[in-house]
C-alpha cells in the first residue's frame, strides 16, 4: 500500500469485453465482489448485453511487462436508452481496489456515453452498501429521492 491507504496498481488496459476470453473471469470477479444474485444468471446477463451495445461492456486487464494482457481485474457494463445512461456490474478485484481503477472505468464509461450524446447517468446501489455509496459520492454522483422498481419478464432459473 502506498500512502493514504491506496494500493499501487500495475499498468492496466481498458477495452471492450471479449466473450471468448473474458466471460469466466468476469463472472468470477462478480462473485468475488458480491454482485451475483440468485435470481440473475450472470452468463445470461452477459449474453443479453452482447446483443445490445456491446461496446459499452468494458473490462480492465493487467498489462504484463512485455505488453501482453493478463488477469482481468475490472468490469463495467453500461447502456444508453436515448434518455439516460446506466451502469451495472462495476467491479474491481479486491486486491486492486483503492487504486483508482473504479474511477478509471467510470471515466471511460462516461466518455463513451457522452460521445453518444448521453446527458446523464444513473447507477443503482444497494442502500446498505456504504463503501460503494461513498465511492459514487466521491465521483460527484448525487443521491436522488427515488425508488427503484423492477419486474422480471424472463426468469433466469
Amino acid at each position: 500500500m502506498s500512502r493514504a491507504g491506496a494500493a499501487v496498481l500495475p499498468e492496466v488496459r481498458i477495452r471492450a469485453f471479449q466473450a471468448a476470453t473474458d466471460e469466466a473471469a468476469a463472472v468470477a470477479l462478480w462473485r468475488d465482489c458480491g454482485l451475483v444474485r440468485p435470481w440473475n444468471d450472470p452468463h445470461k446477463d452477459i449474453a443479453r448485453k452482447l446483443h445490445v451495445q456491446p461496446e459499452l461492456f468494458l473490462v480492465a486487464t493487467v498489462v504484463a511487462p512485455g505488453g501482453e494482457e493478463g488477469q482481468l481485474v475490472g468490469t463495467a457494463m453500461a447502456g444508453y436508452d436515448g434518455h439516460r445512461g446506466s451502469v451495472y456490474y462495476l467491479a474491481v478485484a479486491p486486491a486492486h481496489q483503492r487504486a483508482a481503477l473504479g474511477r478509471r472505468l467510470m471515466d471511460e464509461v462516461q466518455e463513451r456515453l457522452l460521445a453518444m450524446g448521453c446527458p446523464k447517468i444513473h447507477v443503482l446501489v444497494r442502500t446498505g452498501n456504504a463503501q460503494v455509496l461513498g465511492f459514487y459520492d466521491r465521483l460527484g454522483y448525487e443521491r436522488h429521492e427515488s425508488l427503484s422498481l423492477g419486474k422480471r419478464l424472463i426468469p433466469d432459473d
